[in-house]
């Protein structure tokens, strides 16, 4: 739950594109970091560096040249972390005195500030439902503001194809004409209306060019136990997480089991460097489209990554973000139970169930052979079958 929210919580402000004469500069003061650490600014939006300082005497000092306040931006050093910061045509400062790197107070910037007050007001709402009409309400509310670009730009797939187009278009021209507004002018040509795919329904199935510019279906790994994962090369979370995920590999590829991985790189000397660098020796595949608009993303909804799907051999979805030994234990439990042979046939789907299969009625009673001949042949049961605990359970129509 926290990496699907985590998106939400840097969203929002309200500003606009105005300038005034003032410079922009980022004083920082810092503690128990050593001098000549290299501090990288970064632009979310196109994930390009824009200016790095050097850390002396626990202080540091930014005054690039930006074109368009506020920008969203990434003050980034990989030992210590990252901190997601709004930066204003103003005096700012940053404090990480008395907190974390990640947790710096930041002065200066009314947008950062009310990016803090309202991910305070979405920690108190209780539902993922909630949040997701708190970030509508506040796109149909602020339609001049940039954040409101920058906002839908993201939760486009979440919040569907027609809501989301009608949005943007009561948008002004000026967020419209901009970088969010190019994206999102992208995303809503290949959104789809499909909802979110759940736990127990079938499989998505697409085609994408693999680091060879050999088209691949997801489809090709039919019959194998399938985990669909979507990371890319700047995500430090997903980097983190590969040695595990090549941990697992190695402990199941010769019972079955697959990696697809989907990147939302734009980038395909980084995307191919990332690979190498950390031995994922698994099907790949992207359309180097980026974040926003990689259409197997959109296809499942993909918000923030890593995430993943875990698939079985029968092509039913039945994990989500399953980590570590979370994935290990699960792979486990299905890779060693007996699976079904379904077979696609003219006249409709066939299902051959194991002998071993366990049968139950509604209230978990194991049933004789002639119960289950008598509740079968009256037509008034169908089958509830689950392949990790070689189980079909009769209920009743």
């Amino acid at each position: 739950m926290k990496k699907t929210l985590s998106f939400l919580f840097t969203i929002v402000s309200i500003s606009c594109f105005s300038q005034n004469n003032s410079k922009f500069s980022l004083h920082g003061k810092t503690k128990d970091i050593a001098d000549g650490t290299v501090l990288l600014l970064v632009n979310s939006l196109t994930e390009k560096k824009m200016d790095s300082s050097v850390v002396k005497n626990n202080t540091f000092l930014f005054k690039t040249k930006i074109g368009v306040f506020p920008i969203q931006t990434v003050l980034f050093n990989r030992n210590l972390g990252t901190k997601t910061i709004w930066l204003e045509r103003n005096t700012m400062t940053f404090n990480s005195t008395e907190n974390s790197f990640s947790n710096a107070v930041i002065t200066g910037s009314k947008t950062d500030s009310l990016v803090g007050v309202l991910r305070k007001e979405m920690r108190a709402l209780k539902t993922y439902e909630e949040i997701v009409e708190n970030e509508m309400k506040f796109i149909q509310n602020n339609p001049n503001s940039i954040l409101s670009a920058h906002n839908l730009s993201i939760m486009a797939s979440v919040f569907g194809k027609k809501k989301s187009t009608e949005l943007f278009s009561k948008m002004s021209d000026e967020n419209k004409k901009s970088e969010y507004g190019k994206r999102i002018s992208s995303l809503l040509l290949d959104l789809n209306d499909l909802k979110a795919i759940e736990i127990g329904e079938k499989y998505r199935d697409f085609s994408m060019k693999n680091q060879n510019e050999i088209e691949k279906k997801l489809s090709d790994l039919n019959g194998k136990v399938v985990l669909l994962e979507f990371w890319a090369s700047w995500c430090s979370p997903c980097r983190a997480e590969n040695p595990n995920l090549v941990n697992t590999y190695n402990k199941f590829k010769s019972s079955g089991f697959e990696i697809f991985a989907v990147s939302l790189d734009d980038n395909k000397d980084s995307w191919l460097k990332a690979i190498q660098k950390d031995g994922l020796n698994w099907e790949h595949v992207s359309d180097l489209k980026g974040r926003s608009s990689n259409k197997a993303a959109l296809l499942y909804h993909i918000n923030t990554i890593p995430e993943n799907i875990l698939i079985d051999r029968n092509g039913f979805v039945i994990g989500r973000n399953l980590r570590g030994e979370d994935l290990n234990n699960k792979l486990s439990e299905i890779l060693s139970a007996p699976s079904l042979d379904v077979k696609q046939e003219k006249k409709g789907t066939t299902i051959k169930i194991p002998n071993s299969m366990i049968w139950k009625d509604e209230n978990g009673k194991v049933l004789s052979e002639s119960e289950l001949e008598t509740m079968i042949n009256s037509r008034n049961y169908i089958p509830h079958i689950d392949t990790v605990k070689n189980t079909a359970i009769l209920k009743k129509i």
